[in-house]
């Protein structure tokens, strides 16, 4: 594993959300996998038994799940970026991880716990660094949660006919 992974701050829900993104990555081919949880002891800080924390990776990318209570919440200024190779894990990313929360422009969405992510098809990098503005500036115009397609037909109206 890597030395560096991220902890995510929930206050009581470390386990319900590792698990949900665990499902959610695995039911689209991902490799995902629930780890370790540590539980609290006599020494607290919270009731014996309960989850402090849960380890688990998506693509081979560690977190860390803390139940650390109601001091700290999640803001869009930090979000988990998912690149997809097609529409249909575009489409399978949105429906999974949207669910219970909300969805925005540009492939964002909050999830249930108010995590943000960015569902991105690969081919929109390839298609904002044309050297031709009017083509990527179309494909601007035409994010909402991406359907490739549509980002496509906005990249190529205006192309010369071959």
């Amino acid at each position: 594993m890597p030395a560096v992974a991220t902890c995510l701050w929930f206050d009581g829900q470390a386990e319900e959300a590792a698990r949900f993104y665990v499902s959610a990555f695995r039911a689209l081919g991902r490799e995902a996998a629930v780890g370790d949880i540590l539980r609290h002891g006599d020494a607290g800080p919270g009731p014996k038994g309960g989850v402090l924390t849960v380890t688990f990776t998506l693509d081979g990318q560690e977190f860390i799940a803390l139940n650390g209570g109601p001091h700290f919440t999640f803001s869009p200024a930090i979000s988990l970026f998912v690149k997809c190779a097609g529409q249909a894990e575009v489409d399978g990313f949105w429906e999974r991880l949207s669910e219970g929360g909300r969805t925005e422009r540009c492939g964002w969405l909050t999830d249930r716990f108010g995590v943000s992510w960015q569902i991105v098809p690969t081919a929109l990098g390839e298609m904002l660094r044309d050297p031709d503005p009017a083509r990527a500036g179309r494909v601007m115009r035409a994010m909402t949660k991406f359907d490739i397609a549509a980002l496509q037909q906005a990249y190529n109206e205006g192309a010369p006919v071959a």
